[in-house]
């Protein structure tokens, strides 16, 4: 089950001259008021860090207690201390999804159960394809690279006593409202949060666990000490901040406009998009996707090639969602080169 390269991302796609439509970070460079946030903390790295201002932060963004928060250096350092800290009797990862569960889970030892959703069905979570018997269950919400957003229904109906459900919500933030996260809390459920894709921290690393007590407390025992930066506890607090929250809600809903601008256009040129997309990316399959891709990179722009994601092929492509002024220069390339 090892024959996709669980560890290509999107950053591999990107090179010097090309219009980045393979990273699904939003923002070119952290915003004007973030960066002051963080050049103003410049002097206080001679002493080791500290997340207790994180964690509060965090707690106080999800209405949760301190002891229900575990900061992380961005969101795929949770998916390493799961692997660590769980010795799971039977792991699942739904897929296609993001492929960095499943690679800590094998490079812990664990083995690995898919469950792959239909793209027949818009890659809509159907709980009983889950096993009965899976006591550790990764999902993403919206997921990458399908970027459908499942209910919490569909989500809240795979937890149950004696398993531990995973839901990456690093996308969350970008869907307006958050609607459809499981952040404030259910027994049972680990939620895991990025700042990197909204606030363009990729290069920081920033990110948190939500989950019970024990949980965090289990986790927090194997993380390896001050793995979380000054830097990115200051941009967390900042970005927790009720400001913050305002301005990320604003990009939110302009990153769904965007994003419908994207698909208007696609389809328009006969491309279309699978699923519903929520979040800001879209996955498409095209015949001759990989020499699509190709052409697109002698064009100057780089998309995100699908088939290193478990149930996915290389005729799918997924683009991230940009403004209007770098779709339409994209929609004609692809125009162009098709």
């Amino acid at each position: 089950m090892s024959e996709y390269d669980l560890h290509h991302h999107g950053d591999r796609e990107v090179g010097p001259g090309l219009v980045d439509l393979a990273v699904n970070v939003r923002l070119p460079r952290p915003p004007a008021w973030l960066r002051q946030e963080l050049a103003s903390a410049l002097d206080s790295l001679a002493a080791y860090p500290s997340t207790v201002d994180a964690e509060r932060a965090v707690a106080g963004r999800h209405g949760r207690p301190s002891a229900e928060v575990l900061v992380t250096a961005g969101a795929a350092e949770a998916f390493t201390l799961l692997a660590s800290a769980w010795r799971p009797r039977r792991a699942v990862v739904v897929h296609p999804q993001f492929t960095e569960p499943e690679a800590a889970l094998r490079a812990a030892g664990h083995a690995v159960s898919r469950v792959l959703l239909s793209e027949a069905d818009g890659f809509v979570l159907d709980p009983s394809l889950v096993p009965a018997d899976a006591d550790l269950v990764f999902v993403g919400n919206p997921t990458n690279p399908t970027s459908v957003l499942h209910p919490a229904a569909s989500l809240r109906a795979l937890a149950r006593p004696g398993r531990l459900l995973v839901v990456d919500e690093a996308f969350l933030d970008a869907v307006p409202g958050e609607a459809e996260s499981l952040a404030s809390g259910h027994a049972g459920v680990v939620v895991l949060r990025s700042l990197t894709k909204t606030w363009g921290l990729a290069g920081l690393r920033a990110g948190y666990v939500l989950a019970e007590p024990a949980v965090v407390a289990r986790l927090r025992a194997v993380q390896v000490p001050w793995s979380v930066s000054t830097l990115a506890g200051v941009a967390t607090v900042a970005c927790c901040r009720p400001s913050a929250l305002e301005e990320a809600e604003k990009l939110a809903v302009a990153a769904e406009a965007d994003r419908e601008y994207l698909v208007s256009g696609l389809a328009s040129q006969g491309v279309d998009v699978l699923g519903d997309p929520r979040g800001p990316f879209v996955l498409v399959r095209v015949p001759g996707g990989a020499a699509l891709r190709e052409r697109l990179r002698e064009a100057g722009y780089a998309v995100r090639r699908g088939d290193t994601f478990p149930g996915l092929g290389p005729d799918h492509l997924r683009v991230a969602v940009r403004d209007r002024a770098t779709t339409d220069a994209f929609l004609t390339a692809v125009r162009e080169v098709s």
